[in-house]
């Protein structure tokens, strides 16, 4: 096994490791509530009498939200993988390449 086949795999296992401990120290008891909800509050702590001064124009429900935020993702990831490909195709048309040598005879 070479150097960077090793290098890569334990790169692997940190990732693995990296994404599985949080869930198990987590527990299955935990209730995710969102930012917002965590946000709102603190503010209602902090400041009883407070009245939002904007409302959303547009509310979806919970499974839209949700499927707008993954296309949003997606359109991100599909915008940064435009410009290192093109930044990486320019990189590579504007270093010169070596002109062929003809061969040699003798």
């Amino acid at each position: 096994m070479s150097r960077s086949t090793l290098i890569n795999w334990l790169l692997v296992l940190a990732v693995l490791v990296i994404a599985v401990v949080p869930l198990v120290f987590i527990g299955s008891e935990t209730e995710f509530g969102g930012a917002d909800g965590v946000a709102v509050e603190q503010i209602e702590a902090d400041n009883p009498g407070y009245e939002p001064w904007f409302t959303p124009l547009f509310e979806p429900e919970a499974e839209t939200a949700s499927t707008l935020f993954a296309l949003q993702a997606a359109i991100g990831a599909g915008f940064l993988g435009y410009l290192f490909g093109t930044l990486n195709t320019r990189r590579r048309l504007a270093t010169p390449r070596p002109a062929p040598q003809p061969d040699d005879p003798t």
